[in-house]
């Protein structure tokens, strides 16, 4: 089925039965086939109750195109209301495909990924010519080469996830294999971001690097099996669970002391959750995440 715009294809639908849990590669890799052969950007698989929206034109396997999915089963959509489910399904409205809000959510979302892997790599494995310009813009010779390398990496690593290795660089071999070995039954950042739509893992980046950079020294976090939790010194401030649809996140406040809240925050007091914080708030796009950055900082100052 295609949806079309001045009588042209904008998006493509296809559905499975309503048991097919949409993750077989070659299904997702036919689906996105037939839009390539078609022009057509984009592509939804479905089967009646959960949507995956593809970006078809993405330059990446077939799996790594899924921008975000969309659940209507209750027990995938994380207590979402439905006025929430709606906003998601509206993206890919008439309405708003004719507008290019699908266009402009994807672009910004796999561009910036890309983007964050690459500085990833030339910061942590910087190449000779972009240490030759650093070391000419800090005009102090008496800098080597290596000194400029090591402190890219420390620098690097205050706003991202980029393990700095703490043996030489001849021994780099040597590292990865001990590092494979020592995460062996522990839970790390890969546990939680595996198989999660592009969208929700940039959703995670970005709050991540709001929640360390509070106090960069000072902030820790730690991997769960269910969440990731934010630390000030021995006192929690954020947790955050990753799911398919978006982050749920929870605060230690007190509800009561809110001013007009965002109708996707809510009291967890007296009701159980993961995490630790009486206030849940659920996230599923980068403007939500924005209004609530506040409370974040909130809770920072108050367990500080």
């Amino acid at each position: 089925m295609q949806l079309k715009i001045n009588r042209k294809p904008a998006l493509f639908i296809e559905a499975k039965p309503l048991n097919d849990p949409l993750t077989d590669v070659k299904a997702i890799t036919q689906i996105i086939s037939y839009a390539v052969n078609d022009n057509v950007d984009w592509c939804i698989l479905t089967n009646g109750v959960t949507y995956k929206v593809y970006r078809s034109s993405e330059k990446a396997d077939a799996p790594n195109k899924l921008l975000y999915e969309i659940s209507i089963d209750p027990k995938d959509s994380e207590e979402k209301s439905l006025h929430e489910i709606a906003e998601q399904f509206h993206r890919f409205s008439q309405d708003a495909m004719a507008k290019g809000v699908l266009d402009e959510i994807g672009e910004q979302i796999f561009t910036t990924a890309k983007v964050r892997k690459a500085l990833d790599k030339l910061f942590f494995d910087p190449p000779r010519n972009f240490v030759k310009i650093v070391r000419s813009l800090i005009t102090d010779e008496t800098i080597k080469p290596q000194q400029v390398k090591d402190a890219l990496k420390r620098l690097w690593a205050q706003s991202s996830d980029v393990e700095i290795p703490e043996r030489k660089p001849e021994e780099d071999n040597a590292q990865k294999s001990a590092a494979t070995v020592s995460k062996a039954g522990k839970f790390d950042e890969e546990h939680h971001i595996k198989d999660r739509p592009i969208e929700v893992v940039e959703l995670y980046r970005t709050l991540d690097k709001y929640c360390r950079e509070l106090a960069i020294e000072s902030v820790r976090k730690q991997h769960l099996a269910k969440w990731i939790s934010y630390k000030i010194g021995k006192a929690i401030f954020c947790c955050v669970h990753i799911h398919k649809n978006g982050l749920k996140i929870w605060l230690k406040l007190d509800y009561s002391d809110l001013n007009n809240p965002p109708d996707f925050v809510r009291d967890v007091t007296n009701i159980g959750h993961w995490g630790v914080g009486n206030i849940e708030i659920r996230i599923d796009s980068f403007d939500k995440l924005q209004q609530v950055k506040p409370l974040i900082r909130e809770s920072f100052e108050k367990n500080r």
